[in-house]
Order: structure tokens, then sequence, then C-alpha cells
């Protein structure tokens, strides 16, 4: 099979899979990041991005992701969903063709066969792909993928700290090149280049990591990161976290290799916190790292080097995202499995490089099969955010986040008392999150409830002592809807809380 087939059945495969896209709208955070996002709303934010957070700045200053919010400007510029959804679409088409390309230059055409269609339809991707804001994923990993090959592949210095710029610009865990480049080398991928060049990539990426911890400082007037732990972390110390942090490493054994069940959400009371040694998901989630560790062995005694490093390339790429090193806002997210599961690909084309004719056809018809019917259904949960909330009370109905997007469908609706009760819900099973009291408040405001509402801004300022901002953006969404006289509470009871 020559290159070019390789490479057009996986760009083929990803296009096919996930064509559904092109026909959903905006979800979950693309309303605050897109849709309600004044920076992505012109042209102009295309290098205004570069000056400021990726979120909106009543929302969150602590994440810099400008190169995906540029993108979003562009496209916005169409003045179509379907077009965030195609660029989306192109981006994945890009990723599963490089991890081909990586999988077919170290291990031959059947491994790049089966190494790219795996990645391409893989169910685990669906969020990244059809949410839009899973872009900075997909982008991302596409650069991270080019600096990989043209480290390792070509030596090139230059190319790769140009790759490795894009990602960084584009999601901070595009950080882990030099980790991937570095394995790569080690575990005989390909020889440790010359003294000078190995210096030259030492000293380019020394350079790049104190210029874009540079610009994160001037721009987010700080180094930035995760000010809000995911909620499964609250109260939580330090040991407790990374108990946590290693359970959940059996779910993301399950989804990498048998994605069946998906979520979008793992907020509690779908997972909490292990406290505990003893704790049944602390043992499993051990056990599953010992096993990778033993098949990790397994293969570099064997001198099965490409498989050996697809198998490490997962636990690097993960690192950022695995809160063993540091919290950060979510304990999973499926779509923060992108990049990692690339490893996982090339590992399982090196693990089946021999196969010929019937038994390649065969498996690559069972990964397109299984992989592409699943991913293909899965596509629809994004359609829009009813949808999306949907399909989280489905797949989630124990998670206070699900019950809190059940909610705000209902106060974008006007169905004010149903709010409530739906807020209600979601604080019985996490009372920590004061935007669920401060919501909840503003529907009561909109019913003339006055009492009620103070009672539940009591309680959300119990959850989160001077959460000002918090306040301003309930205000700004009550004006959105046409409602001042909610807005005018919600923003009088800030001004309280603001030291004097």
């Amino acid at each position: 099979m020559s290159a070019r087939r390789v490479y057009l059945a996986v760009g083929a495969a990803a296009a096919v899979v996930h064509l559904g896209v092109l026909w959903n709208g905006f979800a979950l955070d693309d309303l605050t990041i897109i849709v309600a996002n004044p920076l992505v709303h012109g042209l102009s934010g295309v290098w205004r991005a570069f000056a400021l957070p990726y979120f909106p700045a009543n929302l969150d200053t602590s994440v810099y992701r400008p190169l995906a919010i540029a993108t979003y400007a562009l496209d916005w510029s169409v003045g179509s969903a379907g077009w965030f959804h195609a660029v989306n679409l192109m981006w994945h088409i890009g990723a599963s063709v490089l991890v081909a390309v990586l999988a077919r230059r170290w291990a031959g055409d059947a491994a790049g066969l089966v190494a790219g269609l795996a990645f391409a339809v893989h169910p685990v991707h669906v969020e990244a792909v059809a949410n839009v804001v899973g872009r900075n994923e997909l982008m991302a990993a596409v650069f991270t993928l080019l600096a990989v090959y043209a480290a390792v592949e070509r030596n090139s210095v230059l190319w790769s700290a140009a790759a490795l710029t894009g990602g960084l610009l584009s999601k901070e865990n595009a950080a882990v090149v030099p980790g991937l480049v570095t394995a790569g080398w080690l575990l005989g991928v390909r020889p440790v280049p010359p003294r000078r060049t190995l210096a030259a990539f030492i000293a380019s990426w020394a350079v790049l990591a104190a210029a874009y911890i540079g610009v994160r400082w001037a721009v987010l007037g700080g180094l930035g990161g995760s000010g809000n732990p995911a909620p499964v972390f609250h109260g939580q110390d330090g040991s407790t976290i990374r108990l946590t942090a290693i359970a959940v490493l059996a779910d993301v054994a399950r989804l990498l290799v048998f994605p069946l069940a998906l979520s979008a959400d793992y907020s509690p009371d779908e997972r909490t916190a292990v406290p505990s040694l003893w704790d049944a998901r602390l043992v499993l989630g051990v056990l599953v790292v010992s096993l990778w560790a033993l098949v990790l062995g397994l293969a570099w005694r064997r001198q099965r080097k490409v498989a050996a490093f697809g198998l490490a390339w997962i636990a690097i790429a993960y690192a950022p995202v695995a809160n063993l090193l540091f919290p950060i806002q979510v304990l999973i997210a499926e779509r923060t499995l992108y990049l990692p599961s690339a490893g996982l690909a090339i590992a399982l084309g090196a693990a089946l490089r021999g196969l010929t004719g019937r038994w390649l056809a065969a498996v690559v018809a069972l990964l397109v099969v299984l992989g592409g019917l699943r991913s293909a259904f899965r596509v629809g949960v994004w359609r829009d955010d009813r949808a999306a909330t949907l399909a989280l009370l489905h797949d989630a109905p124990r998670s206070y986040f699900s019950w809190q997007n059940l909610a705000w469908q209902y106060l974008r609706a006007g169905q004010f008392a149903r709010a409530i009760g739906a807020f209600q819900t979601s604080s019985r099973i996490y009372r920590y999150d004061a935007r669920v009291y401060i919501a909840a408040a503003h529907a009561a405001y909109a019913l003339r409830q006055e009492a009620a509402a103070e009672s539940l801004l009591t309680r959300a300022d119990a959850a989160c002592q001077r959460c000002v901002t918090y306040y301003l953006n309930q205000a700004w969404f009550a004006r959105l809807r046409g409602d001042s006289a909610s807005a005018d509470s919600l923003v009088a009871h800030a001004r309280r809380l603001r030291p004097s």
C-alpha cells in the first residue's frame, strides 16, 4: 500500500465518521467562549487575542490560548456555526494523518494504517471534535505531532520550535513536546542527534519556555494556571488529591481502550474524592499503572521500540492534566485524552505492524466499524446546548453539573420556578459552587421573590467569599435577557462584597 493511499484512507475515515458535526450548533462552553464573547465577534480579535486571556475577563483570567481565539474570530466573520465545525473537522483530519505519518515512518505501512485509523475514529475524540471549543485540543495536538516529527524524524530545530510555539499558543499541554522528543531518542525510535544539534534543541526549548512564561505573566498578571481546582478537590489536602488522581486512571484506561460509556462530565457525585489507601478505586488505579508499566517494560525488553515509545507517549502527554503534578479545573475530561490517545494509536500500529492481507483487512474493518459507529452516534450529543444538557443528564445523572446545566436551560427559557428547582437539586449534590446559588437567586429575583433570592445569595457568600465576578457575570446575563431589575439587585449585592 502506498503512503498516499494510507493517508487518504485515514483522512477519509476521520471525515466520514464525524461528518455529522457540520449540522451541529453551539453547546456548553461554546456559549461563553464564542457566542457571548465580544472579542470573537470582529476581525480585530485575531490580533487582540494575543493580549487577552482565553476566557472572557468576567469569567476567568488564568488561561492564555490566543491562537485558538484568533481562529474563532476568523470563523465568526463567515457567520455560520457549520463553518466552525468544518474547521474543527479539518484539524482532526490533519491530526489523524500526522499520527499515520509518524507510525508509518517508524514502523511501516501497516502500522501507519492501523494507527491512523484507530486515532481517526476513536470515540473519546468526539468531544474535542464536535464541541467547537475543543479546537484548542485539536490544534495543540497537530502542532505537537509536527514538532515531534520535525525533531525526531528530521532533526530540524527551527521547524520543531516553530511548531512548539504554535502548540503553546493553542493550549498549554503542548509543553510536553520536549518530553516526547527526548523519549523518542532515549527509546531508540531514532538516534540521539549530534551534540551540537542536541544543544541547539535544548537551547530552543529554554528560550521558548522563558518567552512563553514572560508573555503569560504580562497578559495574565502572573503565570496563571488553575485558580479554580476541580470540584471534587474542594477542601481536600494534597495527599487526597493525588490518591483521587491515581484512582481516576482506571477511567482513563477504560476510555482509551474500551470507550463504550462516554460522558461530558465527571463532577461530584459521579466521581468523589478518594481519601484512603484501601479504597477499591485506588487499588484499581494502581493496577492500571502497574499493567501499563509491565507492558512498557516487555515492549522495551523485546526491542519493540516504537510500541514502547507509544506507551510512554500516553503517560507524558497525560501528565499535565493528570492532577498529579498540580490540580487543574477538571478531574477528568474526554477532550484532554486527545493527545495521549495518539500514543495508544502509535503503540497499537507498531504492535500490529506484521499484519498483511486478510488479517490486516479484518483489523482495519473492526476498528472502523466499531469505533466509527460509536463516534458517529456520539456526534449528535453535541447538536446544540439542549441536546448536550439532555445527554449530561443521561450520562451523568448524579453530577451536580448536569442539573446545573438543566437549570440554565430553564433560566434561558424564562421558566424560573423550574430553574430554581433544578438549581436546588444541583446544590443538594454539591453545595460549594457559589454560581449555582447566584443563578438561582437570579431566577428568584425574576419571580419577585426577593427574600428567597437574598437567602440564596447568603449561601453563595458562604460558599465563596468576595466572588464579585460571579455576581457581575450573572447580572450581565440578566441584562442580556432584558431583566434590568434582577441585574441591579445582583450588582447591588456585589457592591456590598467589595473590600472597603
